[in-house]
């Protein structure tokens, strides 16, 4: 099976005064694993609807491989939706679930049972086969609406938050059976969650929404590494987020590449001051506020921006750090206002000098390695390199 294009065109949607969608626009590639991100109420529900034909849009258009479907029945599409409450027969087993769609259609009753079990192979339900779903738990009901909504063999599946009835155990079980089955019958999978380590985890690419507004579109690493908002840096995952004004910026070429970035100073009150190293002189006060980060685009003297540097990205540690001489290196001195062991790493909450929260992730990758125990109360310094940092927006658009 190969999955269909899929082309959301200008689409917008309302009920009454609320604006759903403000003119959607953007496409899904072919056997694509496409995510719908973002918190309840964004409009990514409304979205998959009108996708799969159960809403219609106020304005656009909504394309298969280039054709209009939104005049067409959602039965007409070549799309089939998996939904969050299972939407299963309590009557039927686990096979008549299955084989409903099929004899809706009048086909022959041999080729039902090969599809049927071919389909509850896939899902890995073979031995389940005459239960009927009381009798099984949430993640197996799940697998059987999905190999329902595949045995239609559409071009198209359409996934509303399917997981999300389910404990944190068997939902990080069901997405690896997802992607798995993703990866063996290659048609576009339409997921939509409000959970944004799901989306990360299994996406090919992610469409980030908010109040009826798609932010930003990308992969998994861009959207994570490269937010395009302050909401987007936000939502996705945890970071630090800090209001800046440009003090300069200045061409320079990335050592061992070819590239041209930008090399851009920030002033940045809620930093503070700079922690002063061995054998610096010190800086006035406002200059020690400044902090370099690297970007590939250009930026004005006077511009307000928003600056973001992921936790996990920030170096902790009790000990001055020493870095031969580098200049690009952002150091702040504080007191851990909070230590929290989390098993695989530990997240320290950090009070700067000037009274500033900073939060630092430490992951515990060998016990030798780790250095002496950071406790709550300690003082440290924490640091980041300029290419760790991102310049998220300009905050007067």
């Amino acid at each position: 099976m190969n999955g269909s294009q899929v082309t959301i065109d200008h689409v917008s949607k309302r009920f009454g005064d609320f604006v759903a969608l403000d003119d959607i626009n953007f496409t899904i590639k072919p056997g694509e694993f496409f995510s719908l991100l973002g918190p309840s109420g964004c409009g990514k529900t409304t979205l998959l609807r009108i996708i799969a034909g159960f809403e219609f849009p106020d304005d656009g258009a909504v394309l298969f491989d280039e054709k209009n479907v939104v005049p067409l029945q959602p039965d007409k599409r070549h799309s089939n939706t998996v939904f969050q409450t299972y939407a299963l027969f309590p009557h039927l087993s686990v096979y008549e679930n299955i084989a409903f769609p099929l004899r809706l259609k009048k086909i022959d009753k041999k080729i039902i049972d090969e599809k049927v079990r071919e389909y509850v192979h896939l899902v890995q339900l073979d031995q389940h086969l005459f239960k009927k779903p009381n009798q099984l738990s949430g993640g197996q009901k799940q697998r059987v609406a999905i190999a329902r909504a595949l045995i239609n063999e559409p071009k198209v599946l359409l996934l509303d938050e399917p997981l999300s009835a389910l404990d944190a155990k068997l939902r990080s079980s069901l997405l690896v059976d997802l992607d798995r089955l993703h990866d063996q019958i290659g048609i576009t999978f339409i997921y939509v969650t409000h959970d944004q380590s799901e989306a990360l985890a299994v996406s090919d690419r992610i469409a980030v929404m908010n109040s009826g507004h798609v932010l930003q579109v990308g992969t998994p690493f861009e959207i994570y590494e490269s937010p395009a908002t302050q909401f987007v840096a936000q939502f996705i995952g945890e970071t630090n987020l800090f209001e800046s004004t440009v003090v300069n910026c200045e061409e320079y070429k990335v050592q061992g590449k070819n590239d041209i970035e930008h090399m851009v100073t920030l002033n940045t009150p809620a930093l503070g001051m700079q922690a002063q190293l061995k054998g610096e002189t010190a800086a006035t006060r406002e200059e020690d506020k400044n902090i370099l980060v690297t970007d590939f685009e250009h930026t004005d003297e006077g511009q307000k921006v928003a600056f973001t540097v992921r936790p996990e990205k920030i170096r902790i540690t009790r000990e001055e750090p020493a870095f031969g001489g580098r200049k690009d290196i952002n150091v702040f001195k504080g007191i851990v206002e909070e230590p929290i062991y989390t098993g695989f790493q530990s997240k320290f909450y950090v009070r700067l000098e000037n009274g500033t929260i900073v939060k630092v992730f430490k992951q515990h990758t060998n016990y030798l390695d780790d250095g002496p125990e950071i406790q709550w109360k300690d003082e440290v310094y924490i640091s980041w390199s300029a290419e760790d940092g991102y310049i998220v927006e300009d905050i007067n658009k």
